[in-house]
């Protein structure tokens, strides 16, 4: 098993691991492009705090409502354009989408569908996650070999900035098509707005 956030969206990647094998499974956890993208920023934003905001990173021109889609925050939410891409090189039936917005509502249910999807008898289940209301995420009752529960790192539940809700908008506006064209392709509706 490897993972990286990145392999999704570098064009290179899919011809690469075809070639080590091409009956490699895949796994690819996404969400809701507008929230992935305040998500990013929020992460850059920790590390950078001078950047510039969120609004005027967003858009080649703000007037016009132009969206700057070489904005890596903006490009990575862009699902359709970089599955057409896997798609030259694994077909559909070996890649699994799981819904990060699943992962933190039902964990145990949609690592169930990652058990199913390996071929592994399905152990993980609702008994092993309680949820933590500080993190606002799920966390394991007990890391493996260990008495003590684990939550995600303090990287995880980052507090968002809040973004003008025009600038959310538009964003939806953006990715609506994107998004219906990726619901198309993999047979799955994810509930974006």
């Amino acid at each position: 098993m490897e993972k990286t956030p990145s392999y999704f969206v570098t064009k290179e990647a899919p011809a690469r691991i075809s070639s080590m094998s091409k009956g490699t499974k895949l796994i690819v956890v996404v969400r809701d492009p507008v929230t992935r993208a305040i998500s990013d920023y929020t992460q850059t934003l920790s590390k950078k705090p001078d950047i510039p905001t969120f609004e005027s990173l967003t858009f080649k021109n703000r007037t016009t409502g132009l969206i700057d889609t070489s904005w890596s925050a903006i490009q990575i939410g862009i699902y359709a354009k970089h599955l057409e891409n896997w798609l030259l090189y694994f077909p559909i039936g070996q890649i699994l989408f799981v819904s990060g917005e699943r992962m933190i509502s039902d964990p145990a249910g949609e690592l169930g569908r990652v058990q199913d999807f390996l071929g592994l008898k399905r152990i993980i289940t609702d008994k092993h996650f309680y949820f933590n209301k500080t993190k606002g995420f799920p966390c394991l009752k007990k890391a493996e070999g260990s008495s003590k529960p684990h939550c995600l790192g303090k990287t995880k539940g980052r507090t968002h900035p809040d973004i003008d809700q025009e600038v959310v908008q538009r964003l939806r506006d953006f990715y609506r098509p994107f998004n219906m064209k990726f619901y198309q392709m993999t047979g799955q509706d994810f509930g974006w707005d």
